[in-house]
């Protein structure tokens, strides 16, 4: 019984472990396009939450003190493709609205607010979160009450006629390549 254990030699061979190497290979290739695809949806969405945030915290303001704020850009420049920290100015902007990111941000925030538009206001975010030199900007666009028109956005692919399609009161791209990364 011994001798049947010796000569017993079990193990692969180099052929086995070369197709299972290249199914390896395989299954990465087609992976890791799909996992930095998601990464930058995640990265993408954090502009869509914020905005909304952004115009939650807007709506309680004017309910507590009759008036919306104003908030200029913040960061100062637009984010490439990494987080980078907002600079809060204590009693302005969105310190004066009382909204602020958890961390740091992909987006450069903006909301544009005139005093002699006192029902509308437009939100904007942009970021290059795929560094490919072009920006994506997202918006939302509150109406002069009894129009369909708002103000432009401080980032200016935020038109005063809404997002996408001319859609008022809702947060979306600001044009309809927005949103789609390039690889």
């Amino acid at each position: 019984m011994s001798n049947l254990i010796r000569k017993s030699k079990k193990g692969f061979t180099l052929i086995e472990l070369m197709i299972v190497v290249a199914i390896i290979g395989i299954l990465a290739a087609i992976a890791i396009p799909n996992f930095l695809r998601f990464q930058l949806k995640s990265k993408s969405s954090e502009g869509k939450v914020n905005i909304a945030a952004i115009r939650t915290a807007e709506e309680s303001y004017l309910a507590e003190f009759g008036i919306y704020v104003g908030a200029a850009v913040n960061p100062a420049a637009v984010p490439q493709s990494q987080k980078v920290p907002m600079v809060a100015t204590p009693g302005v902007d969105f310190d004066q609205l009382g909204w602020s990111p958890e961390g740091n941000v992909f987006f450069q925030y903006a909301v544009n607010y005139a005093s002699g538009t006192p029902s509308a206001y437009t939100i904007s975010a942009a970021a290059d979160i795929d560094a490919d030199a072009v920006n994506q900007v997202w918006g939302y666009v509150k109406p002069v009450t009894g129009t369909n028109a708002g103000l432009i956005g401080l980032h200016p692919e935020c038109l005063a006629t809404g997002i996408v399609n001319a859609q008022l009161s809702t947060v979306g791209p600001c044009a309809t390549t927005y949103g789609q990364s390039i690889f």
